[in-house]
């Protein structure tokens, strides 16, 4: 296994997906909470943290797959952020026999057309490349990231995300992220283990227009976070650790 992952607490596992740009330190507030009654394991996704670089296409949910195995793990919980979320709804699909339950935060989906509003921003910031800078106060100026740069967050935010960039123009080979087909879109109501979907009030609208798909989910339940943005994950962590322990708790 050549991703880098840490393992924290006893019990129950928890494997966490983090968000693209930024790596496994995003859930630096909410492991400790969790890893209290759980054993929690956080990794760098390829390319990310201390994992090294892509050299060829690949696969999120295969790098989980082999990441699971390597640790023996058989049936595990699943919690993942924004393209974390998507991965861990594809890999659900994908080997649902290995997910006793399924946390999605403000997540991305596999075959979700997304608003013009938010492609067209997002083709604002890659039009700044390589300005490693520029394109880091380009991405963290989106709607969706004013609370945690109004916060204590701010620095650290863009600390990981300035690490990311410089890796991505340095190291990487490869850009390109096999996705199963067919997409999750089509296929949610296949997913059979309970679901959580947490998202902020602080979003693009394009986070409602998935939690709409979501509910076709059969066991699904919404979490909104008051004042969240989509670093929820850092800046609302003792609430979003709250939803996560009721819900893996079965209440």
């Amino acid at each position: 296994m050549d991703l880098s992952y840490d393992i924290q607490g006893d019990g129950s596992p928890i494997v966490m997906v983090h968000s693209p740009g930024v790596d496994s330190r995003e859930w630096q507030e909410i492991v400790p909470i969790l890893a209290k009654s759980r054993k929690v394991i956080t990794f760098d996704c390829r390319g990310c943290g201390h994992s090294p670089a892509p050299q060829s296409p690949t696969s999120l949910v295969e790098d989980l797959y082999n990441l699971l195995k390597h640790l023996g793990l058989e049936r595990v919980t699943l919690v993942g952020h924004s393209m974390g979320g998507q991965a861990v709804t594809d890999f659900t699909l994908a080997y649902p026999s290995m997910v006793e339950r399924l946390v999605v935060i403000c997540p991305a989906l596999t075959g979700f057309q997304f608003s013009n509003e938010f492609t067209d921003w997002m083709a604002s910031v890659n039009a700044a490349a390589p300005d490693i800078p520029k394109l880091v106060d380009l991405s963290l100026a989106g709607l969706n990231y004013r609370v945690t740069m109004t916060s204590k967050y701010r620095d650290f935010v863009r600390e990981m995300a300035t690490q990311y960039m410089t890796r991505v123009f340095t190291e990487w080979k490869s850009f390109k992220v096999i996705w199963p087909d067919p997409p999750a879109i089509e296929r949610l109501e296949e997913i059979k283990p309970d679901t959580l979907f947490i998202y902020g009030t602080v979003e693009w609208p394009d986070m409602l227009k998935i939690a709409e798909e979501f509910k076709r989910i059969p066991s699904v339940q919404f979490v909104e976070i008051e004042g969240g943005d989509h670093y929820l994950t850092l800046t609302h962590a003792a609430e979003v650790s709250r939803h996560i322990q009721t819900f893996i708790q079965g209440e």
